[in-house]
């Protein structure tokens, strides 16, 4: 695969770049556990659903290990501590967070609460001198964003964005096949993904999500379109509405669809709803052929299909739950160990959060 200097710059923004030499920093994480180097030291900030599959991807590595746990919910927290062995001591309340900057134990912090508290707990975590791995999105403003990044900057810790896909096959092969030119010139892309959601889900407040199922799934498809094509959108519109007047839908939108030209010529598509199920996928269209992956956003059952200049490919990807969370902790990992800069930094999560306000005030969405 022959990649030029831009080429590379703009994947490595994209948090492709390192990835597309096959197991390069798997092999890395490896070296570094055999050669004796300490593990990093976790605290999981948040005991959900999205923690529920962070700390068994940790597990699986050999550079990682979760060591102290911060939580509301007392009883809870001390199950899964006595799962991972961590003692009564690295236990927190939201109250004593600050406390962590005296556990040496704790190298980095995973942040996967509500959307609405990742500034505050990112900034916070930095002030300890933690380093920082936050779920997407990074924040609920662009200017909660930028504040992230000075915080992690002025302690000189490391700030990455759980952007699973940026480290898992399915999607990495799509990307190579592009920058390979198997489909010739991509010329426009069509991606989506939503559920139906049930009524009470925290996410359906606007406090604590910033906005509706733009925030929570249609970020992907967002995403996906700018690492496929390596580039930023020049031109965006787009238009939401609410359909299902349930009581659901009283603080969040329902249904956005948004189009993105890049400077390329290449056009988007994408869709995302809280109104009904939407398998997460995305297709891409060029001159000599196609490329779709379905489930392309999912833990597992992701499945790439293409066909171009007589070739057809077929390519179901067999990896489960939770091994795209093995992968995100192996490379922060790694990056603390090497003083080496995440692939996905927050500058990344920082564009995305600058694309969804833009596509909010296309929509006529107050922010």
């Amino acid at each position: 695969m022959q990649l030029t200097r831009r080429d590379f710059s703009r994947l490595g923004a994209l948090g492709i770049a390192a990835h597309l030499a096959p197991g390069a920093l798997r092999a890395q994480s490896n070296q570094n556990a055999q050669a004796g180097q300490k593990k990093i030291g976790y605290a999981v900030i948040g005991l959900g659903r999205i923690a529920g599959h962070f700390m068994p991807g940790t597990r699986n590595t050999t550079n990682s290990q979760i060591t102290a746990l911060v939580s509301g919910h007392r009883d809870k927290a001390d199950r899964i501590a006595a799962e991972y062995n961590i003692p009564a001591s690295s236990i927190y309340s939201y109250e004593n967070f600050d406390e962590i900057a005296k556990n040496p134990a704790v190298d980095a912090v995973y942040v996967a609460l509500p959307n609405s508290m990742h500034a505050e707990y990112t900034i916070r975590a930095a002030k300890a001198g933690k380093h920082v791995l936050c779920e997407k999105p990074m924040a609920t403003s662009v200017a909660d964003c930028e504040k992230m990044i000075a915080a992690c900057k002025a302690a000189n810790v490391k700030l990455m964005i759980a952007y699973r896909c940026h480290y898992e096959p399915t999607n990495l092969r799509a990307v190579k096949l592009i920058r390979d030119g198997a489909l010739g010139q991509v010329q426009a892309i069509q991606s989506a993904f939503g559920f139906n959601i049930s009524p009470g889900e925290w996410r359906l407040n606007k406090q604590l999500a910033g906005g509706g199922p733009l925030y929570d799934v249609g970020i992907y498809s967002l995403n996906a379109c700018r690492y496929l094509t390596g580039e930023e959108p020049d031109q965006i519109s787009a238009y939401a509405s609410v359909i299902d007047h349930d009581g659901r839908f009283n603080e969040v939108e329902e249904n956005v669809a948004w189009t993105m030209r890049f400077p390329s010529g290449i056009v988007a598509s994408c869709t995302t709803t809280y109104g009904a199920n939407m398998d997460g996928y995305f297709k891409v269209y060029g001159s000599k052929g196609w490329l779709q992956v379905d489930n392309a956003f999912v833990y597992q059952g992701l499945h790439l299909r293409a066909e171009y200049s007589g070739t057809k490919l077929d390519e179901p990807n067999p990896a489960r739950d939770p091994s795209q969370f093995q992968a995100e902790a192996e490379h922060f990992s790694h990056c603390i160990q090497t003083g080496q800069q995440p692939q996905s930094p927050g500058e990344e999560g920082l564009r995305d959060m600058q694309y969804i306000a833009e596509i909010y005030r296309s929509a006529g969405i107050n922010t």
